[in-house]
């Protein structure tokens, strides 16, 4: 009988005992929803002594490496701070070549193109990529407000919401797998402890085996796990699975589990409960809390160096809101409870600053002044916003809000306390579409890359290639000759249209949108998107081989394969982002992202229009004649932005976009 029964058959006199120390209280090794005063944490909570620990990392690793000899499993483990420091990888010692890494989203593999069928072995540290990008994804996307799982995840990134319910749309996050990327310009790296955030080295990962760890109330950090060397997802959300990584890393989450009541499985979105896990410790075969110590593993295997990511060793973490960890409040912002992105130093990354292209422009650029007032207008709205996927109901929204200018080059970010870390490289993605896609060159630039996407087989040898031009090309077939090259304005949300494997959103039978893969030809998944990945695989690929010890050279700070940095960490295809324009001349873009789409669509659109308000107008948003909701490609019309009813915690004010 399993150890959680036999603590309900003795009774409440151990319950206590069963529960382990470390938790909340309610048996579950859970952390506290409330700080010491006992009041929701919904940012702070998190203080100088919100970190983990060496001995907290081992101890999760410890707890992992138990259930799994208890599971019979072999399994790697892997322990990130909220910014993504590698704390530790831990391989158990029967891991071997029977675990090598397939990404796929079925077995044996249907989809032959992007990243499908790729075959990462353990013998070069595919296992330790997996667990890395599992563990990054369970930190990132939490906060104090919402935890979110790689199970999550899953569920967010397909092409209907939920998955397996036909002719809905895609999921919400629909593309988000493919950020934080080691190429991009935003995310920094090194086997160092250091601020962040962090890359990851896979992108976010939607495989069931990556959860957050949290103490008193606020994320610390992530664990991954894999052990069934699928590296995958799972498309039918409407059983419930036992699966091998996710019990290991639930397991290993003991005494720093999130807290219960801030659960993905508390939270609803179009009327959808999100899940967490799968895995209760009803299904662990042993007690978590009589794990050993981890100093007593011995020979249950051995911690590894990831090239680019950690040391042999298990270290402590950075608090999160400190300067070390690279994201601390910024002064200078009165009243927005505005924090900044900083580097090992202390200096502020992406101080505002003055548009790059005014020679383009006709001296046009955007001021330093107007990208501070873009900043401080959009946060001043989040500020105001109800939070779509935050608890306690009512919360206000924390998002990271990004300025580009035309060419993509960053201008400011600034975030809100207790934003999702995942959302600060989105947030910077999006901002970076909306401007190159809203560009009358946007064609000329993607022709302009002439190196293909070249695909792998699963050893690892060449296979298809695909050139981006052509993505371009569809384009034109399906919008008209123009596109791409007329100046349109395109938000996230009107670009996203296009980037889906159904268009419209969802509808099945219909084709791909010429942005995406085709599902009819059995080429679209969420590890093969098309231009989105197209754009950055070769990159994806270079840093796996240099992390493999394959190729001496890392990839630079520019995922897409050009000179130029319009898109340097990557595209974007879900809501969130709109160009900026000073009259009809696109200037910049902006992104947000952090807690619900409609709500990252709204701060962008309304960021811009009340920051030209209070600049007298000098700079909008565009035009309604530019914009891509007058196209109508296949007989549908683009959507630009779409808006939340009753939006705001201090009015019930409807209607909010509506004439602007």
């Amino acid at each position: 009988m399993k150890w959680r029964l036999w603590c309900l058959l003795l009774g409440a006199a151990v319950l206590s005992a069963c529960g382990g120390g470390g938790g909340g209280g309610d048996g579950s090794g859970s952390s506290p929803d409330t700080d010491a005063s006992d009041v929701p944490c919904t940012g702070q909570c998190a203080g100088a002594s919100s970190f983990l620990t060496a001995a907290d990392v081992g101890r999760v690793v410890a707890q992992g490496v138990h259930q799994a000899q208890a599971l019979g499993g072999a399994a790697t483990i892997a322990v990130v701070d909220r910014v993504g420091n590698v704390l530790a990888v831990y391989r158990m010692a029967e891991v071997g070549a029977a675990n090598d890494i397939t990404i796929s989203t079925t077995f044996p593999t249907q989809v032959s193109t992007g990243l499908e069928g790729v075959v990462l072995p353990v013998a070069v540290g595919g296992d330790a990529l997996a667990a890395i990008a599992k563990a990054v994804t369970g930190a990132y996307l939490s906060s104090e407000g919402n935890a979110f799982s790689t199970r999550t995840a899953n569920q967010i990134v397909q092409e209907h919401f939920n998955p397996g319910e036909q002719n809905q749309p895609g999921g919400p996050l629909f593309g988000v797998q493919f950020s934080q990327f080691a190429c991009s310009d935003f995310t920094l790296g090194s086997a160092d402890v250091g601020a962040g955030p962090r890359r990851s080295p896979l992108g976010l990962s939607a495989d069931p085996g990556g959860f957050p760890l949290y103490k008193n109330g606020t994320p610390v950090g992530g664990v991954g796990v894999i052990a069934d060397g699928r590296y995958s997802i799972d498309k039918n959300i409407l059983d419930r699975d036992v699966d091998l990584d996710e019990q290991i890393a639930f397991a290993a989450t003991f005494g720093f589990t999130a807290p219960v009541d801030r659960r993905a499985d508390r939270i609803t979105v179009e009327g959808k409960v999100f899940r967490f896990s799968d895995i209760g410790l009803e299904d662990l075969p042993v007690d978590p809390a009589q794990a050993p110590a981890f100093d007593s593993l011995g020979a249950a295997g051995q911690l590894l160096a990831v090239t680019g990511y950690s040391s042999a060793s298990v270290r402590s973490g950075t608090a999160f809101g400190q300067a070390a960890s690279g994201v601390r409040a910024a002064p200078g912002f009165a009243g927005l409870d505005a924090f900044v992105f900083v580097d090992d130093d202390n200096n502020n990354r992406f101080a505002p600053r003055a548009g790059t292209d005014a020679a383009l422009l006709g001296g046009q650029a955007l001021s330093a002044g107007e990208v501070r007032q873009l900043l401080i207008s959009a946060i001043t709205v989040a500020n105001r916003s109800r939070a779509q996927i935050r608890r306690p109901v009512g919360s206000q929204a924390r998002v990271t809000v990004s300025v580009v200018d035309s060419q993509g080059e960053i201008l400011g970010m600034l975030r809100t306390r207790d934003a999702p870390v995942f959302g600060a490289d989105v947030s910077l993605q999006k901002a970076r579409t909306a401007a190159l896609f809203s560009s009358r060159d946007a064609a000329d630039f993607l022709r302009g890359i002439d190196q293909p996407a070249q695909y792998l087989n699963p050893d690892l040898s060449p296979a298809a290639q695909v050139e981006i031009g052509s993505y371009v090309d569809a384009a034109q077939a399906f919008i008209g000759p123009q596109a791409l090259t007329d100046g349109t304005a395109f938000s996230d949300r009107a670009g996203g249209n296009l980037s889906r494997p159904f268009y419209p959103d969802g509808i099945r039978g219909n084709p791909a949108g010429p942005f995406s893969k085709s599902f009819l030809d059995n080429e679209w998944s969420v590890f093969s998107t098309g231009l989105q990945l197209d754009l950055a695989f070769n990159n994806i690929i270079a840093h796996i081989a240099f992390v493999a010890g394959l190729s001496d050279t890392d990839v630079g700070a520019n995922c897409a394969q050009s000179a130029q940095p319009r898109v340097a960490n990557g595209l974007q295809i879900f809501p969130g982002s709109v160009p900026i324009y000073r009259g009809d001349t696109l200037v910049g873009g902006i992104g947000v992202s952090g807690d619900g789409i409609e709500q990252d669509d709204m701060i962008s659109f309304l960021g811009v229009h009340e920051a030209g308000e209070a600049l007298g107008g000098s700079i909008n948003n565009a035009p309604p004649g530019l914009r891509a909701d007058q196209l109508t490609p296949g007989g549908t019309r683009l959507r630009y932005i779409q808006c939340p009813q009753t939006p705001y915690i201090d009015s019930d004010a409807q209607h909010v976009c509506a004439g602007k």
